[in-house]
């Protein structure tokens, strides 16, 4: 489990490709300190454990279905990613709860600076933008950020000068792919009100199932 705020920004050293999968070895500092084979560290806002570590590297394995899902797979060498130590019991909640399991990818469509903030637009796929709420939170690359605006097939995040100097969201270029992660409690929901309406449907529920004897 994580929170959004970026600890630091790492380096891809290596990329060892299989058919679908991948090995990278990150180039990182002040996060290694206290970490441990088995970690986990949000890399772009995917959650990989730690397989290998050195006192200014680490290495983690990339299976085929986050590289599907996640803009790892176009990283390249020298490439920047934001990355963030997994939360520990006691640790302050500055951003918002971020499991590290991505739904998809969003593109960067527009910057626009207005005084000492940018603006960052970004384009989703349909099953992404509905769990997207107006002021509710959203993880871009790992980055726990406030919905400011949203339409049907956009939404807008407001970046401060502290977000803009410790992670690599204004460094993209438009047009570049970002890992999104939607709010969790909204999907949640989403599950709870679908099996309440099945339920319906079905006539079967927890009180039908202990009447006839099966719970």
């Amino acid at each position: 489990m994580f929170t959004g705020l970026i600890e630091e920004i790492g380096e891809i050293q290596n990329i060892i490709k299989s058919v679908k999968s991948a090995k990278l070895r990150i180039k990182a500092g002040n996060i290694l300190e206290d970490v441990n084979s088995g970690d986990s560290i949000s890399t772009n806002g995917v959650c990989l454990t730690v397989t290998e570590h050195s006192f200014d590297s680490f290495t983690v394995d990339v299976m085929a279905e986050t590289m599907r899902k996640s803009n790892l797979h176009l990283l390249s060498p020298g490439d920047r990613v934001n990355l963030e130590r997994a939360l520990r019991a006691g640790d302050r909640m500055g951003g918002h709860i971020v499991s590290g399991h991505i739904d998809g990818m969003g593109t960067i469509t527009k910057y626009e600076k207005e005084d000492n903030a940018v603006w960052v637009t970004i384009n989703a796929e349909p099953e992404i933008m509905k769990y997207i709420i107006f002021k509710g939170s959203v993880s871009i690359d790992g980055v726990s950020l406030t919905v400011a605006y949203i339409d049907d097939t956009i939404f807008r995040v407001s970046i401060i000068p502290h977000t803009r100097d410790l992670t690599t969201l204004i460094n993209k270029k438009i047009g570049d792919r970002v890992n999104i992660e939607c709010d969790m409690i909204g999907k949640y929901i989403e599950k709870l009100l679908f099996k309440k309406e099945q339920e319906k449907k079905t006539g079967i529920d927890m009180e039908f199932l202990s009447q006839t004897g099966f719970i």
